[in-house]
């Protein structure tokens, strides 16, 4: 019954109860239209989209060499860093051993520059002290002689105005009195009793 409705529909060899059949005109329309869209996209369209993958894939290994790359050379370059880090802390180290070194000797020759010069000193000062005390030893026999030439002229009673005899008197006087031999018992005027 179906067969028998296809066949007496009123069309010209097209069965109308096919809805979903195309017309054969549309058919080859289609397929030639087809067949030109297959053509171009072969000719066209895919060696465009390899290419265009070819280059994108490039890119991509490139940009994972070029990555790559500049991993290395920044692996490189941190190395060199701390190579020079490391060689700068050495000689950070040797020069502050150096200046540590230079320190304690400008240390030595200063300490041993102010002693040289507090021996200059003493030594000066103690020459000093000494040529003083000469001095004043000398002054003081001079004043202890001329005080006691007067004394012992007054006790004695006799002139002893003579340079030579006083010097005499008062140099043994002075010698007896440093080697302790005189004492105050000893030196009793000559007029008196003692």
């Amino acid at each position: 019954m179906f067969i028998a409705s296809v066949a007496t529909a009123d069309g010209v060899g097209y069965p109308s109860g096919f809805p979903l059949l195309p017309h054969p005109g549309e058919m080859i329309i289609g397929l030639i239209s087809f067949a030109i869209l297959y053509w171009l996209y072969k000719t066209k369209v895919v060696p465009r989209l390899e290419e265009l993958y070819t280059e994108r894939a490039a890119a991509i290994e490139g940009g994972m060499e070029q990555a790559e790359q500049a991993q290395a050379e920044a692996r490189a370059a941190l190395e060199q860093y701390t190579a020079q880090l490391a060689e700068a802390r050495a000689e950070a180290n040797e020069i502050r051993e150096s200046a540590r070194e230079q320190g304690a000797q400008i240390v030595a020759e200063m300490r041993s520059r102010a002693q040289a010069e507090a021996a200059r000193i003493t030594e000066s000062a103690k020459r000093q002290v000494e040529a003083e005390r000469q001095q004043a030893v000398v002054s003081l026999r001079q004043e202890v002689g001329t005080l006691s030439t007067a004394l012992a002229s007054k006790i004695v009673g006799e002139s002893l105005e003579d340079e030579v005899r006083q010097k005499g008197i008062v140099d043994r006087f002075l010698a007896e009195l440093e080697a302790g031999e005189v004492t105050p018992e000893k030196v009793t005027p000559a007029g008196t009793d003692a």
